[in-house]
């Protein structure tokens, strides 16, 4: 399925149209000066959108911009049905939400909590769910150590290859202290291998927490704070981990991805932006390793910046960089210079243009803190991945063709029905709380954008529920974990929802032989 050739002519074009203007100017006077390690700041709007999908028999598709839930279709009940291209739904367990990343391994899934709901029942902690049936999931147990009930937030990770699942304990957004660490050979009931550091109270670990994840060997579990603190913790010995580097990156961190070799990490900025790291003596496990700063990249168009992915095309490393909120979407990010990492093309939704700003505002209202922001993805595979799945909160599951990274088209979605009005019902979802507001704060700068752009009519950012500032309704879900996939099936949790197992045609996706979902972390 791959087309090298088609992407080595673009890249060619790309990276010649990338040298062509500062060699002419540097020809009329003295050399450019050297900006490796130097902060890059991207100041343009990626303004175009991926080619919409062609939905098959028995969708049931959008009925307005791609992306978007209308107004109406929220007024109406019309959102409560959900919208399907080209995805069938086989089964799920709503629970009582799950969380804000879940994980999932073998035949099982393991559902993020939420302080403080996490401390009552009737499931307490983090769930495990037993999907051998993936029409029929169901409950086995739950994960009960102090980490799992003061809220996994974006911590709860699996490394496959050594059968560990690792969660952080994040009470409201920034947490520290507590790790737990699980063998799940028998995944539907993981073995808790550290009763000592980071679940026993009186003996915390030297953390911060807010997200966390693996190094593709899984010896080092990395934890990031909202505060900038990045946490190296060494896994050689599951059942005694330790921290063997910290230090204070920038003002904020947030997710990261890491290089098939562990020698880099791409650390996220909350606000809009990545800082790459040479982690290369943490994976040696030098003495008094040192980290150092290659780069640091900020741009406006998006922010908090939630993870990336590393990938390669022919043998050329690229990361897809997903940004949280301002409707900045997924970035193609060209790492092959680690001092001089460059955004080469962007995946959006029609919503998120600067010229829909204004009907996003209009059907956002009410729906809470977020409007249509990506937030987790994973690639089919690391090495010329042929699909890209996005958690899109408001507008689902988003499938990608990504064959060629310059010329992506969505192929499939999935948009779950809507729990208008079930806030109650939901207390392990992170839309119901942040549902105490109705307005999408968090879209406030791509508001900015588009009025200082000429983008924006106020007029159009009018609707029924411009009134709606305080409490939202659930009236379109928040699709935040990372979906899993499994051939043409793909697993993913939505808040609102809880899990759900999901089934892309086969008329617009083939599972590639070597098939290898991955997040970066």
């Amino acid at each position: 399925m791959a087309r090298g050739s088609t992407v080595r002519r673009r890249l060619s074009c790309a990276l010649a149209l990338a040298l062509a203007l500062p060699a002419g100017v540097a020809a009329a006077g003295p050399p450019a000066p050297d900006t490796s390690g130097i902060v890059q700041e991207v100041g343009a709007v990626a303004a175009t959108a991926a080619t919409r999908a062609d939905c098959g028999p028995d969708s049931r598709p959008e009925t307005g911009l791609q992306g978007d839930v209308p107004a109406a279709d929220r007024d109406n009940g019309r959102s409560t049905q959900g919208y399907a291209c080209n995805i069938t739904r086989i089964g799920g367990f709503p629970g009582a939400g799950a969380g804000i990343v879940s994980a999932s391994y073998d035949h099982c899934a393991y559902l993020g909590s939420i302080f403080p709901t996490s401390l009552a029942g009737p499931a307490t902690g983090v769930q495990v769910l037993d999907v051998s049936d993936p029409a029929n999931p169901v409950p086995t147990t739950t994960l009960t150590e102090p980490a799992m009930l003061a809220g996994t937030w974006e911590s709860l990770k699996v490394h496959p290859g050594r059968k560990l699942l690792v969660g952080t304990g994040v009470p409201l957004n920034f947490g520290g202290g507590l790790m737990s660490v699980y063998d799940i050979s028998d995944c539907a009931h993981p073995r808790l291998l550290n009763p000592g550091p980071g679940t026993d109270l009186q003996m915390p670990l030297p953390i911060t927490a807010h997200e966390g994840g693996f190094s593709p060997d899984g010896r080092t579990y990395w934890s990031s704070g909202t505060e900038g603190v990045l946490s190296a913790v060494d896994l050689t010995d599951p059942t005694t981990p330790r921290v063997i580097w910290q230090g204070w990156i920038g003002l904020s961190g947030h997710g990261f991805g890491i290089s098939p070799d562990d020698n880099r990490l791409y650390l996220s900025n909350n606000f809009g932006g990545l800082t790459v790291l040479d982690t290369a003596a943490v994976q040696r496990r030098d003495p008094n390793p040192q980290v150092v700063q290659l780069a640091k990249m900020a741009w406006t168009d998006g922010w908090a910046t939630q993870h990336s992915i590393p990938v390669t095309y022919d043998g050329h490393p690229y990361l897809f960089t997903v940004d949280e909120a301002g409707s900045g979407g997924v970035k193609l990010i060209d790492v092959a210079d680690d001092a001089n990492p460059r955004i080469v093309h962007s995946i959006k939704l029609e919503i998120n243009l600067p010229e829909h700003i204004d009907s996003q505002v209009a059907s956002g209202m009410g729906g809470s803190a977020f409007a249509y922001e990506s937030h987790y993805c994973a690639a089919d595979r690391p090495a010329n991945p042929t699909a890209l799945a996005c958690g899109w909160i408001s507008s689902g599951i988003r499938v990608f063709d990504v064959r060629d990274p310059f010329d992506v088209h969505e192929i499939a979605y999935y948009n779950p029905p809507a729990m208008t009005g079930r806030n109650l019902d939901r207390p392990n979802s992170s839309h119901a709380w942040a549902s105490l507001i109705g307005v999408p704060v968090l879209s406030a700068p791509a508001v900015l954008q588009a009025v200082i752009g000429g983008q924006f009519d106020l007029s159009q950012a009018q609707s029924s529920r411009s009134g709606m500032v305080v409490g939202g309704d659930l009236s379109a879900d928040w699709c935040l974990s990372p979906p899993e996939w499994r051939g043409n099936d793909l697993w993913v949790g939505c808040s609102d929802n809880g899990f759900l197992t999901l089934r892309l045609s086969e008329d617009v996706y083939t599972p590639p032989a070597n098939q290898q979902s991955t997040i970066g972390s």
